[in-house]
Parts: C-alpha cells; sequence; structure tokens
C-alpha cells in the first residue's frame, strides 16, 4: 500500500491544537454542558490554529459517522488519568492524517515496530529460522537475526516469543539478547518478553544461562532450570519460581487469568487489539478468572458482562471501550 503524507499540510496545525481539540472530543464521550459548547465556540474562534483543529475533529466525526458535532469540550486544565492522556494522544494522531486520507491513518495503526523481523498488533507468527530454530512472535513484536560463522543471535527489539532451539548439533552458540541481558539455551524452549524496562524469561524445557547487560565482568551468570521463571533487569536478576502456565498460553490463542485484577487483565488483552479500553475505577481492582481468547474481542467483552457486574461501553465505533459497573 502507497501512502504519501504531505508534510506541508500537516504543518499547517500545531500539535498543541490538535490535542486541545482532541481533548474536546474526549469529552464528548461524557456530554458537555451549555457553558462547555460556548466555551468550545470561544476557544475554536480565538485562534486560527484552533479553527484548523477543531476543522480536522469535524472530519473525524464524519469519518467515524458516530458522535454529534455540535457538543463539545472539556475544562482543559482539569487533570487527566492515564488512560485519558493515552486517548487524547491517539485522536490527536488520528486527526494529524485525516487532511491527506483515512488510509493514512490506517496504514500508520498497521506498521510493526522497528526490527528485521516483526509482527502488527493481533498478529502471532511462526518462523523457521537457518539453523532450524523455531520462533513464535507474539503481537507487535520485533526481533533481528544475526548469524555469522561463529555464533547465531536473536535480538528481541520489542514484545515477546517463543524459541525452540534446533535439535540439529551446530558448534555455534545461540544467544538471545534484549537490552536487559543476554541468555544462552542450553537446548531448550523458554518464552521471552520485554516488559517495563525488564525482561521475563519462562523455561519450559532444558536450562538457560542469563548474563545481565550490566554485570560486571566476575559476576556468575545465573541458569534457569525448567519449569522456571524469573525477571530481570540489566543489573539484577529476581527470584527464580515455578512457571505460570498462563505465561505461554498466548501461543494457543488465549489469555488465562486466575484471580487477575480486571486492569490487569485489560492491560494484557489491549495488546493484541487496536484502539483504547479503559477501566473505571471503581472496577480496576475486580478479580477475575477464566480463559479469554485474545482474537476475539467481541466474545471477550461477552465473557466479562455475563459473568462479572461489569457493563462495555462502546465509543467511536468500538475504537474506544470503557468497562463500568453495571447499574
Amino acid at each position: 500500500m502507497n501512502v504519501s503524507v504531505n508534510v506541508s499540510v500537516r504543518a499547517r496545525v500545531s500539535h498543541q491544537a490538535l490535542e486541545q481539540a482532541a481533548e474536546w472530543l474526549v469529552r464528548l464521550q461524557n456530554g458537555a454542558s451549555s457553558a462547555d459548547r460556548a466555551a468550545c465556540e470561544q476557544w475554536r474562534v480565538s485562534d486560527p490554529q484552533n479553527a484548523m483543529a477543531w476543522d480536522r475533529a469535524q472530519q473525524l466525526m464524519a469519518k467515524l459517522d458516530t458522535l454529534p458535532s455540535e457538543l463539545a469540550m472539556p475544562v482543559l486544565t482539569r487533570k487527566p488519568d492515564a488512560a485519558r492522556r493515552a486517548a487524547i494522544t491517539r485522536i490527536a494522531a488520528l486527526m494529524l492524517t485525516v487532511p491527506v486520507g483515512w488510509g493514512a491513518w490506517r496504514y500508520a495503526e498497521s506498521q510493526p515496530w522497528a526490527g528485521g523481523i516483526h509482527t502488527a498488533v493481533g498478529e502471532r507468527r511462526v518462523l523457521t529460522l537457518a539453523d532450524g530454530t523455531s520462533v513464535t512472535l507474539n503481537t507487535a513484536s520485533a526481533i533481528d537475526v544475526r548469524f555469522t560463522d561463529h555464533d547465531r543471535l536473536i535480538v528481541l527489539r520489542n514484545g515477546e516469543m517463543l524459541v525452540r532451539s534446533s535439535h540439529v548439533h551446530d558448534p555455534r552458540p545461540l544467544r538471545v539478547r534484549t537490552v536487559e541481558g543476554t541468555m544462552q539455551p542450553l537446548g531448550t524452549v523458554f518464552s521471552v518478553r520485554c516488559h517495563d524496562g525488564s525482561t521475563d524469561l519462562a523455561v519450559l524445557e532444558g536450562a538457560v544461562r542469563i548474563t545481565l547487560a550490566g554485570a560486571d565482568i566476575a559476576d556468575p551468570a545465573l541458569v534457569v532450570e525448567s519449569g522456571s521463571q524469573t525477571r530481570f533487569n540489566a543489573r539484577h536478576i529476581a527470584p527464580v519460581r515455578a512457571v505460570d502456565p498462563a505465561k505461554t498460553a498466548w501461543t494457543t490463542g488465549m489469555l488465562l487469568a486466575d484471580q487477575m485484577r480486571l486492569d490487569e487483565l485489560v492491560a494484557e488483552l489491549s495488546r493484541y487489539r487496536h484502539g483504547l479500553v479503559r477501566v473505571d475505577p471503581a472496577l480496576a481492582a475486580l478479580r477475575v478468572s477464566g480463559a479469554f481468547p485474545i482474537a476475539d474481542r467481541e466474545r471477550t467483552l461477552d465473557m466479562l458482562v455475563s459473568t462479572y457486574p461489569v457493563d462495555a461501553v462502546q465509543r467511536l465505533r468500538g475504537y474506544w471501550i470503557t468497562l463500568v459497573p453495571r447499574r
């Protein structure tokens, strides 16, 4: 798909004006008073940049064919929570592409993380490398593969993968690297995930030796045996514990929850779809259990709504979903 974006068209509207217009659209989701509507109009006419940003907001609404265009926005000084700020950022990005074609946004949304081999959001991919090693990439993941005459290196840039090392003898050592350290499998099956500035490792078969990126030369490496998992950063390895079966459930298309907080469940599910999912603070600590299909959003929502005191409110044609207490 060939999508060209006219940079000069983008530049006509400031990022600040787009974010302010996006805030007004966020407010649309919760209704607005007459004073809000008047304030929005005052904001719109106060600066040509605001007028152009609001015009893009109207174009976005026309594209989505959802909210009434006359509704308006919030008090801009109100401190937003993290989910609300994420919504504003994404909607501002939407408005940035509207004048140059809706296809530009869809194209940008589909682009993977940087890396030689990658998956898009919601995609899983199985690869067989030149030495026979099998790598299964999870959603929004990226790796570089560098095989030389002396070693075999897989660099996990983003996301998560399951590695099954080849049973064929190869004198070159196989290593997996993240920002936090290097893992050397010793005839094994293991999963690796880059997550919140750390690396998660779960060993299903064999063993894996960890060498931290920030370790001194004299620091010993840790060997993690089959059936164990740990998390590490560049200088510290957490205590090893038994593997949680939920760690690799994604390879079968499921997310396993055992008394998981609802906000944590939603954060995991959000990795597999575009758009925004928010949990009402009153429900954040609700404990949920079950096996949820990561590729079937509607089924997962139905499971939550039918099992727990939760309702799912969908806006922007399903782009933005809020889980709220059932009334």
